[in-house]
């Protein structure tokens, strides 16, 4: 039977929707982050689809982050103790939203928010991080962690094509300490403002319908990608997307159209 996994934003949702499986008597397994990604994860709960249903029609009010299909852990949780900053603009994460990822369907992608603040780390990033792309309009940092599109806002953190739920906490551990690291040595480091790069477009065309409607006035989806990613077109001249059946891509298509200079909402 097919296994499904779903985190929460808070520790008490866990175990609510863990209590309550208790009492139907459904079987499940615990995936922790803890120790190593403790300040970015909540334990997370894999169950097959009967229990997913049963949780979810008897959950009373549970509160998910959502629900994706499980995958074993290529990578182990690390056993040491999360790294302290004496000054820590990241806080701790809490992950909001668990979905299939739109450009990949066999990764995953998720929105975390974090308690603290990184806007003002961001022209300390860019200065070091070279291949990142800063949107001072934004403030947003967009980068490439592997094949993984990572998005920075000063209060919230997307992720795209992440490979299972412990490889989202780490992509999420990861940028807690980069950005506390430079904000700890930002007196050596020139800020920079400038923009130099941009997501590549067919990240931006993964995310359309690829229908190749032409409601935007463009002959093809990648077409329209192309116009989109030279700042020649709103991306919300995709009906479909805007206006349509396709709505559930808009998040997505946001997000990796805000590190493109000039595209509005």
């Amino acid at each position: 039977m097919l296994q499904m996994v779903t985190t929460f934003a808070q520790k008490n949702e866990f175990q609510r929707a863990k209590e309550c499986l208790d009492a139907l008597e459904f079987s499940y397994k615990v995936v922790k982050p803890e120790p190593g990604y403790a300040r970015v994860g909540v334990p997370s709960l894999v169950v097959d689809s009967e229990a997913r249903n049963a949780l979810v029609d008897g959950g009373r009010g549970l509160v998910c982050s959502g629900w994706v299909e499980f995958r074993p852990a290529g990578i182990p949780v690390p056993e040491g103790n999360p790294r302290e900053f004496d000054e820590d603009i990241f806080g701790r994460a809490s992950i909001m939203v668990l979905a299939p990822c739109v450009a990949d369907e066999t990764k995953i992608r998720i929105i975390a928010h974090i308690s603290g603040d990184m806007a003002e780390a961001f022209p300390f990033l860019n200065s070091i991080m070279r291949e990142g792309c800063y949107n001072v309009n934004g403030p947003t940092f967009t980068f490439m962690d592997g094949y993984r599109m990572v998005s920075l806002y000063p209060r919230r953190i997307a992720v795209a094509k992440a490979d299972e739920i412990v490889d989202a906490w780490r992509t999420l551990e990861m940028i807690r300490v980069r950005v506390n690291e430079v904000w700890q040595k930002r007196a050596e480091i020139e800020p920079c403002y400038e923009m130099r790069t941009k997501p590549p477009i067919l990240e931006v065309y993964k995310r359309l319908p690829r229908t190749n409607c032409k409601a935007c006035g463009e002959a093809t989806c990648l077409a329209f990608a192309a116009k989109v990613y030279d700042g020649a077109i709103d991306v919300s001249r995709c009906e479909p997307v805007f206006q349509g059946k396709f709505s559930h891509l808009k998040d997505a298509l946001e997000e990796v159209c805000k590190g493109v200079v000039g595209v509005r909402y």
